[in-house]
């Protein structure tokens, strides 16, 4: 069996060495860390859409 291609990158939340059953963490509490970071809208994704309006008028 192959080793993932980034199986000596560290733990992108704590830098320690990733752990086979929760790569790419090392452990549960880092993927818990990660996906809280997730819902939280830590991480973002850049598009070009306009935000709503917050009072919902229509601009004419």
């Amino acid at each position: 069996m192959q080793k993932p291609a980034n199986s000596n990158k560290p733990c992108p939340v704590c830098g320690k060495p990733p752990h086979p059953d929760y790569t790419p963490f090392c452990s549960t509490r880092c993927a818990d860390v990660d996906l809280n970071r997730w819902l939280g809208g830590v991480y973002r994704v850049q598009t070009n859409e306009i935000a709503d309006d917050p009072d919902g008028a229509e601009q004419s």
